[in-house]
């Protein structure tokens, strides 16, 4: 599948959650959050310690997601992105899209073992969907 149609199918279904989202509005984070919000797309929100952010409710874990989620957006640190890609397939959520700087060889190369479709390396879903500030 090439990187196109790779986002192509990850934007296809919904909802999304954001793992990584910030209160902080200047953070990666929040505005992958927010352009969800921008363009009326069902998000969800996990976060460890917020009770929500933007407005929409938070779960502390992405096993406390509701069934059904199509797939992650991931804006957290390359070794917690491992973490996410264990608990990810966990939950059954089968499309992970690292944001540029949260992937790491180690979490690629994790994913592809447990045959989840990823988006890394290339272009943020900001720039994919298009962010208004």
């Amino acid at each position: 599948m090439s990187a196109n149609e790779a986002i192509q199918a990850f934007l296809d279904g919904a909802p999304h959650a954001v793992v990584g989202a910030s209160t902080n509005r200047e953070k990666y984070g929040n505005k992958v959050l927010r352009c969800y919000i921008q363009h009326g797309r069902p998000v969800h929100v996990v976060h460890p310690s917020e009770a929500s952010i933007e407005g929409v409710a938070a779960v502390r874990s992405i096993a406390d997601l509701p069934e059904g989620v199509h797939g992650l957006s991931v804006i957290t640190p390359p070794p917690i992105t491992e973490r996410v890609v264990e608990e990810a397939a966990a939950k059954g959520i089968r499309r992970l899209w690292m944001q540029p700087g949260a992937e790491s060889a180690r979490a690629l190369d994790r994913a592809a073992e447990l045959g989840l479709e990823v988006i890394a390396r290339g272009p943020c879903l900001l720039v994919v969907l298009g962010f208004r500030e």
